[in-house]
């Protein structure tokens, strides 16, 4: 039996890239920052993998348990490895396995630039 303990997890203080679209022009940081997130996950490979990643029992998945997306090994390391630098998908490796989560922030991030402006 294990001694080990489950601790709650902490929830960042959400700090979107970007007001709501709706509220005022970007800047052209914003926009910057907004467009390689948006253009990360573009790709039918990469939402398909952040879906999984996002989706997956626990907050966090092992690139074991995500790789059947239709294309080999290397192009699903490829397609994380962009989706980390997009700042989309963080990663920790655990002996032979690497496991990615999403960041709860960024989802929260994401939905908040997409909404509508408080009135």
């Amino acid at each position: 039996m294990s001694n080990a303990k489950v601790l709650p997890l902490l929830q960042p203080e959400v700090e979107p890239c970007c007001p709501p679209l709706t509220e005022r022009p970007l800047t052209a940081d914003e926009a910057e920052r907004t467009a390689k997130m948006f253009k990360a996950l573009g790709d039918p490979v990469r939402l398909r993998l952040f879906s999984a990643v996002a989706s997956h029992e626990g907050g966090e998945a092992c690139v074991c348990d995500i790789s059947d997306v239709g294309v080999s090994q290397p192009t699903v390391s490829h397609h994380l490895k962009k989706l980390k630098e997009a700042g989309l998908l963080s990663s920790e490796r655990r002996g032979t396995w690497v496991y990615y989560r999403v960041e709860p922030a960024v989802l929260a991030a994401m939905g908040q630039l997409l909404t509508k402006a408080a009135a």
